[in-house]
């Protein structure tokens, strides 16, 4: 969210039972940003809870993603045409460059290269965790959907460790697991752990510059 909260005012943190909640101003347009953790059931809840508070005038999932076409590089911003075998989506107005296409949401970590391969195989063309659950809630509520991703790791890349294993009991990832998993192989965790988390910086603020030059 930090790529984003420097172009939002008026910043507030509501008292909502989330990981994450802030409300502002972005382009003169009242938001509220939201995060819950991974995986469809924790977003869910996200979209739940500000519906609970406020008015909802549509609902953009953004985030992270991993590329399963060699077209999609590192930063590059990916936004959706359809969330597969759930909704269609829009897309929003602006100058800035981006690419487009099918967006598969699924509750797991696409850890592998070859994998990532299969599934780009099968027609999608970015996978991440969460814009199934929130396009859902979109559908319910009769609500605009967008989902805007920025893309993290590409589909000939492996992540250092399997993600999957590093998940608590209610679906977030554990710092502690990740550490573990990375002592055990620390010369080979450690570095890679540092490019992704330096690449995961330039790929937010890379989607805060989309998303406030966009028009929803």
């Amino acid at each position: 969210m930090e790529g984003l909260l420097v172009h939002v005012d008026e910043i507030t943190k509501p008292n909502w039972p989330l990981d994450f909640a802030r409300q502002g101003r972005l382009n003169g347009v009242q938001i509220a940003l939201v995060a819950n953790g991974p995986g469809p059931e924790l977003a869910g809840a996200a979209v739940d809870v500000v519906r609970e508070n406020e008015k909802m005038d549509g609902l953009i999932s953004i985030g992270f993603c991993g590329g399963l076409q060699p077209s999609l590089q590192a930063c590059d911003i990916f936004v959706a045409t359809e969330v597969a075998g759930v909704s269609a989506a829009r897309i929003p107005a602006t100058q800035k460059f981006f690419k487009s296409g099918k967006l598969l949401s699924i509750n797991r970590v696409v850890p592998t290269a070859a994998e990532k391969t299969g599934l780009g195989k099968a027609g999608a063309d970015a996978v991440e965790m969460e814009a199934a659950a929130v396009a859902a809630r979109a559908q319910q509520y009769n609500l605009p959907f967008y989902a805007v991703r920025v893309v993290t790791d590409t589909c000939n890349e492996d992540f250092p460790v399997d993600f999957n294993e590093m998940r608590s009991q209610d679906g977030h990832f554990s710092r502690a697991k990740i550490l573990a998993a990375a002592l055990r192989r620390p010369g080979v965790v450690f570095p890679e752990l540092v490019k992704l988390n330096k690449r995961t910086k330039r790929a937010a603020q890379a989607l805060g510059d989309f998303l406030a030059d966009a028009r929803f």
